[in-house]
């Protein structure tokens, strides 16, 4: 990105560090998150960990070196750089950060305003929430315009049915929890 003179405008130019970039591509992370979640959850298990105060974030919101949210903003100068906490170990790290990627370049694209950092505790936030099932994340990847613009019709229609065999063999299944459960009852 240059300024209205035509020079280059790098991390450290605004107030808190960070390059008008900088700020566009947290922003794409924020709206695009929900929408390619699956890609940070791949599997039923995913989102069990999306439990208020387990440092697992459940709120879609930016702090800085906040734990409580989805994208924490940590460093200064040239170390400054953002994490994305939503991901777990089961992931595919090469499609995660292609959809970090595909978040952040729709945020440079449209120019996205990044809000206000979240300074308290995101658990209580009154803003949208990581998807809590793999059902809710596979049906926001299925309608993302995000998802199919910058991946493919292919790859989303791959991935959404994927998810469906995943959620359709869950389904047809009865778990450990379930057997005692019912011996409890009965």
């Amino acid at each position: 990105m240059r300024d209205k003179d035509g020079n280059p405008v790098f991390a450290g130019d605004r107030p808190g560090g960070v390059s008008p970039v900088f700020e566009h591509f947290l922003a794409g992370q924020l709206r695009g998150l929900r929408e390619l979640s699956y890609f940070f959850a791949p599997n039923i298990n995913s989102y069990k960990r999306y439990q208020a105060g387990s440092f697992a974030p459940t709120a879609v919101q930016w702090g800085l070196d906040n734990r409580t949210c989805a994208l924490r903003v940590i460093g200064q100068g040239s170390s400054l750089r953002f994490e994305n906490r939503v991901p777990g170990g089961d992931v595919n790290p090469y499609l995660a950060v292609s959809a970090m990627i595909a978040a952040g370049l729709h945020g440079v694209d449209e120019e996205l305003t990044l809000d206000e950092p979240n300074p308290g505790n995101a658990y209580v936030a009154d803003s949208p929430r990581v998807p809590t099932s793999l059902h809710e994340a596979a049906r926001l990847l299925d309608q993302s315009k995000l998802a199919r613009a910058a991946l493919g019709d292919a790859v989303v229609d791959h991935y959404t049915n994927a998810a469906r065999v995943e959620i359709a063999a869950f389904d047809g299944s009865v778990t450990d929890w379930e057997r005692v459960r019912s011996f409890e009852r009965m």
